[in-house]
């Protein structure tokens, strides 16, 4: 809330939301869907913005849905049926959790410039503030923190 006194904007302290927003879609693996992914985070950030105020500049944002593409990407090519993209920001940071039906862990390939592929999850942990992989009862859950402060 903010209180107006004689035309003066005073920030009561109370104008943060409690809760991190959520936000979670559900993609079958058909064409479009990563595409479909990125959509869904733009709008996440959108509202992020509107909700939370935060102060999300270019390279953060785009760190958010690179990390997305490619956790999407992930799931969408090694998992054998649907994945589920979840969104969970403040105005400091944007987790970005993504769970398929494999049990198989990615492994990060350690740097080679004349690699072809395989860069992916390298990717996202430069990206990213804390990157985990854990077990889930259907497959596995891939979760990355991405900061949205110290631009």
């Amino acid at each position: 809330m903010i209180d107006h006194l004689d035309g003066a904007v005073i920030p009561t302290g109370f104008d943060v939301p409690v809760e991190p927003l959520r936000r979670a879609a559900h993609y079958t693996g058909e064409p479009g869907c990563i595409a479909e992914a990125r959509s869904f985070a733009t709008l996440f950030l959108q509202q992020l913005r509107t909700e939370w105020c935060a102060a999300i500049g270019g390279r953060a944002d785009g760190a958010v849905l690179l990390v997305v593409s490619e956790l999407v990407t992930n799931a969408d090519r090694h998992s054998q049926g649907p994945y589920i993209l979840e969104l969970e920001g403040t105005d400091a940071s944007v987790t970005v959790s993504v769970y398929d039906s494999s049990a198989a862990v990615p492994r990060r390939f350690p740097r080679d410039p004349e690699r072809i592929g395989r860069h992916g999850l390298e990717i996202v942990h430069a990206l990213t503030e804390e990157l985990a992989v854990e077990r889930v009862p259907v497959g596995k859950r891939v979760r990355a923190v991405v900061g949205l402060t110290g631009e």
